[in-house]
């Protein structure tokens, strides 16, 4: 067991590094490489890898580290100045991929249950992957990457919210709206009562303790003890992940942890990651629902484009901008994984479409890199210029 989990690391170190500079040296970000790279050593191609608990696990660090590191680098002044333009966006890319999902779903012959959950599975959204793109891109601190972080929260918290609704109208769990809701607001009242009083308390205290690396293992603490917070109340780890990234960004901690925390993440946890993402595809089954997955893609990816970037449009960002905030919202990730899984043992979603949807949720997340990089590449010029 312990031979083959070593080999199964050393497979993926090795192929996202070498995949990610392929990636790079072709003009594309690092991070669409490795996602490449997980399809081909995973199950679906040549099975070198496969999935596992102990896979699973540390991907989950992975992504909760790479989400903290968002928060760190994320100007909290200027993501209060853009919380309109994020509820905007937030709102246009549900309400959009819940309409395209429901009568796509319709019109591949899927009852009106199955097909409304479709639509709200294609409202979720995870920026995990974006945010890696837009680090690549040196474009993390920008307006249109603060707007799309903003955006994330709140999309999370309302398609939470819908699927409980769904849930309890019309699945078989037994789901509480009133408790979810108020799960919601406890959350963020805690993290932001944490993040105002108590955390550079916790980074005095802890940071003081006579230990190697006080200070990264004072800032984990908060990360995984906001990421817990976040799943026990029900709102996704990577949000609890960001709200301690974004506190500690406030304390004079913020640059020494940046900086310590990029090894720890990067060297191993992120990698797997990205490759744990290509595990769950499998072609097995779907030459009859070629059709299914092809249009289904096609309507996840322009109905968040469209409707994130119309939000995007009517809040003040130009043509270009839009389109950025827009492509940023495209990638589904992990959040759309989750949903699915939930959404079948509810038997809101059917078994026989599970394996396509989760195609077309990878599809998503494989265009959000070189759709950034086309949109934002071209504009990171104009930026430097307007910033300087």
């Amino acid at each position: 067991m312990k031979l083959l989990f070593f080999f199964t690391l050393l497979i993926i170190l090795i192929s996202t590094k070498l995949a990610g500079d392929l990636s790079v040296r072709l003009g594309q970000p690092s991070v669409l490489g490795k996602l490449i790279v997980g399809i081909i050593i995973g199950p679906a191609v040549l099975g070198w890898v496969d999935k596992s608990t102990m896979i699973e696990e540390l991907s989950q660090i992975g992504v909760l580290l790479l989400m903290f590191i968002a928060g760190l680098e994320t100007d909290i002044k200027e993501l209060n100045r853009n919380r309109n333009a994020s509820l905007a966006v937030a709102v246009g890319g549900i309400i959009m991929p819940l309409l395209g999902g429901y009568y796509g779903g319709m019109l591949f012959g899927l009852d009106h249950q199955n097909a409304l959950f479709l639509g709200l599975l294609l409202s979720a959204t995870s920026v995990s992957i974006t945010v890696q793109t837009l680090k690549d891109l040196n474009q993390l601190q920008s307006r249109e990457s603060v707007t799309i972080l903003g955006a994330a929260v709140v999309d999370d918290v309302l398609v939470v919210v819908l699927l409980a609704f769904m849930m309890s109208f019309m699945g078989t769990a037994d789901v509480g709206v009133s408790m979810v809701i108020l799960k919601k607001v406890i959350f963020f009242a805690s993290i932001i009562l944490l993040g105002w009083k108590v955390v550079p308390w916790v980074m005095r205290i802890l940071s003081s303790l006579r230990i190697t690396e006080s200070v990264i293992s004072a800032a984990l603490i908060i990360c995984f003890f906001f990421s817990y917070l976040a799943e026990w109340l029900e709102i996704a780890g990577i949000i609890g992940a960001f709200a301690a990234g974004v506190a500690i960004s406030q304390t004079s901690f913020k640059h020494e942890v940046e900086r310590k925390v990029e090894p720890i993440a990067y060297a191993v946890f992120v990698p797997i990651f990205f490759v744990s993402i290509g595990l769950n595809v499998s072609f097995e089954g779907v030459g009859e629902q070629v059709g299914f997955i092809v249009v289904l893609s096609i309507i996840a990816i322009l109905t968040k484009l469209i409707g994130c970037g119309l939000g995007a449009r009517l809040s003040g960002f130009n043509t270009r901008s839009s389109l950025a905030i827009g492509s940023g919202m495209v990638s589904r990730g992990e959040v759309a994984l989750i949903i699915a899984a939930t959404g079948l043992e509810a038997q809101l979603l059917a078994q026989e479409y599970f394996t396509s949807v989760i195609i077309a949720i990878i599809v998503t997340t494989l265009v959000t890199p070189p759709l950034l990089k086309i949109i934002m590449g071209e504009n990171k010029e104009v930026s430097n210029k307007e910033s300087a």
